[in-house]
């Protein structure tokens, strides 16, 4: 605890206190059943903070245990959009971006949920080292968590919380269309060209050039606005994109 770890497990133990590993875990066996640890998974435990009353309890800080439990990954989504403050609604559950193979994408630990999307080790730019009780954490850049939330909308609380992201980020004065157009290069996928070059249109402040250079990457075929959204909608030729979700609250 005093390395502002989070966690431990029995190898830790081991090694630390020249023990053997089946001694190290009964000794966090027994230091659980006290209530100082909480039992995280693949063979490691969470401390529970020293204020706590019961062991029953959420710790400090969500996104450093989850720097320990999915490395490398970084916080991203709906969860990064509430910290650079594009929503102002609030979600329970913490959104990973991790490397590591996962059963689960819905996991619960120590009373927090996290939901997991697997990238590629390419996938691994556009974040940001931020400290949380002198603990580093990654989270992506607010340009990288338009780029997400546009790529999987669902992560970034669905199809009409993504326009309210998109809309919060062109209006913020803080956006940078370029940086866009290399991180939407960086994973290649049409579909997210369509979507900013939709938002950006839209609601950014944007030139013609960066909006040609934007539809050259636009991909064939039609996608929807909403992945999870309506099949029906009108069809913007121009972006390949059936517009599934009301538009009217942002003109």
């Amino acid at each position: 605890m005093r390395k502002r770890r989070m966690t431990v497990t029995s190898q830790d133990v081991a090694k630390q206190f020249d023990l053997s590993r089946p001694l190290a875990t009964q000794i966090l066996l027994r230091l659980e059943r006290k209530g100082w640890l909480q039992r995280g998974k693949q063979g490691a435990y969470i401390f529970v903070p020293l204020s706590s009353l019961t062991p029953e309890t959420m710790p400090e800080d969500p996104w450093a245990l989850a720097m320990e439990f999915f490395a490398p990954c970084y916080i991203s989504g709906f969860t990064a959009a509430e910290y650079w403050e594009l929503t102002e609604q609030i979600f329970n559950t913490v959104v990973v971006y991790s490397t590591r193979p996962q059963r689960r994408t819905t996991q619960k630990l120590a009373n927090v949920t996290f939901r997991i999307h697997r990238i590629a080790e390419s996938g691994l730019f556009g974040t940001k080292k931020i400290w949380r009780n002198n603990i580093p954490v990654l989270v992506a850049d607010p340009h990288r968590t338009l780029i997400d939330v546009l790529d999987n909308p669902e992560l970034g609380g669905g199809g009409r919380h993504m326009l309210d992201i998109a809309h919060a980020y062109w209006k913020s004065g803080k956006a940078d269309p370029q940086l866009l157009l290399q991180y939407a290069a960086r994973l290649e996928r049409g579909a997210i060209f369509k979507r900013l070059g939709f938002s950006a249109e839209s609601w950014g402040a944007v030139t013609q050039e960066w909006l040609s250079q934007c539809k050259e990457h636009v991909s064939a075929g039609i996608s929807k606005l909403d992945p999870s959204g309506s099949d029906k909608g009108k069809i913007l030729t121009r972006w390949r994109l059936r517009i599934n979700l009301p538009l009217g609250e942002y003109a």
